[in-house]
């Protein structure tokens, strides 16, 4: 998946059709919100591990809905090997 957008509440993320949203409360809490400069949310070990628009991550969808012309869904980080795959080019 693609991050699309992030903000304090959690972050849009898309795979292929389907838009995900991923909340805070499933993000890991090593995980923290800076919102200088462009919102991300930064690893507190690692500084140059963050989430923002472009980054690739691996989730696992917990919900979807749908109505009659999208699909939405919501995701989570917060279980093993999920997470951050590659960083924004």
């Amino acid at each position: 998946c693609v991050v699309t957008s992030v903000n304090k509440m959690g972050f849009f993320a898309e795979a292929g059709p389907l838009q995900i949203f991923v909340s805070n409360h499933l993000i890991p809490e090593d995980y923290e919100y800076n919102a200088v400069g462009d919102p991300c949310y930064v690893l507190h070990d690692d500084d140059t591990q963050t989430l923002q628009e472009r980054t690739e991550v691996r989730l696992r969808i917990v919900g979807t809905k749908m109505d009659q012309t999208e699909i939405f869904c919501i995701g989570t980080m917060k279980e093993n090997y999920l997470g951050v795959i590659s960083p924004p080019p």
